[in-house]
């Protein structure tokens, strides 16, 4: 099997920081890369921050924040990212953006560089065609957020080859994570079951069977959901909701998957959720209201 000693991540939102966090606390050398230094500068602030909320609630120690910082370097280009021994993509949910990334590594990559992406629902085969090394291509969806939830979707692409997989399984293992093996179909397991449940609590507003509140307290308390359906839409972000639902749409060809107006509405007007400051409730003052 590969050995994994160095990780490159592309990436340096919410996804992308906390899979270079908690590569770093299991002692890997990690390099985080972004489009721009502030974005760069704002994904180290973030995992600095969410290590000693760790540490403050007694699950690390101070020594081991100050272990994991020290192995975290940025990489200004994508070229110290493409020598390491794992490179992830952790960009946005947009294939056209992941496969520009695969490509701009392809001049750099080390001979024996893994590549994975972090999609949570686009093809691992179609990414991984765009690259020189299908075979030593992988998808890794880590669960938001990363240092916190246990699970990493392990996807192969068609020609991914054996020793890619179980290389990978290790890996994410090695992070403390629990691993399930998803094939290669549009959304893949988690996102195949959850997002359409979100989409479909979008129409239940949307049709006016109830109100933002009564839908998600519903949920929480009579489906036991620590999250009701509509705020964990918010969470993940509405964007990214519509993104996996036209994956879906598109892929399966049932009207079943068809994204609700009401989501697409309030994704054009900006409103994407917490990380817009607005989606199904408005996060702007000290407790989130609904916005219907």
């Amino acid at each position: 099997m590969t050995q994994i000693r160095s990780v490159g991540v592309i990436g340096a939102g919410q996804m992308g920081s906390g899979i270079a966090h908690v590569c770093a606390l299991a002692g890997y050398d990690v390099l985080l890369h972004d489009l721009s230094e502030e974005k760069i500068a704002a994904g180290l602030e973030r995992i600095e921050f969410n290590l000693t909320r760790q540490a403050g609630r007694g699950l690390i120690t101070a020594d081991e924040v100050t272990a994991a910082l020290s192995r975290i370097k940025a990489a200004d280009g994508v070229e110290a990212v493409a020598v390491t021994d794992l490179a992830i993509e952790a960009a946005t949910e947009d294939e056209d953006v992941k496969k520009a990334i695969f490509r701009s590594l392809a001049p750099h990559l080390g001979d024996q560089t893994l590549l994975a992406s972090n999609t949570s629902s686009i093809s691992i085969t179609r990414l991984a065609s765009t690259t020189d090394r299908p075979e030593r291509f992988i998808g890794l969806h880590f669960m938001n957020p990363v240092p916190l939830m246990k699970l990493v979707e392990v996807i192969r692409g068609i020609a991914t080859d054996v020793d890619t997989y179980e290389t990978a399984v290790t890996f994410a293992r090695s992070l403390g994570k629990t691993t399930t093996n998803a094939e290669d179909f549009p959304a893949f397991i988690v996102n195949r079951v959850l997002v359409p449940m979100i989409n479909e609590a979008i129409y239940t507003l949307y049709e006016g069977v109830g109100t933002v509140e009564s839908i998600d307290t519903a949920m929480k308390l009579g489906a036991n959901h620590p999250m009701g359906p509509l705020e964990l839409g918010d969470f993940i972000g509405l964007d990214t909701v519509l993104s996996i639902m036209n994956v879906l749409h598109e892929g399966l060809a049932d009207s079943k998957y068809r994204p609700c107006p009401l989501l697409v509405k309030y994704v054009e007007a900006g409103w994407l959720g917490r990380k817009a400051g607005r989606g199904f409730y408005d996060y702007r003052g000290e407790t989130p209201v609904p916005t219907r």
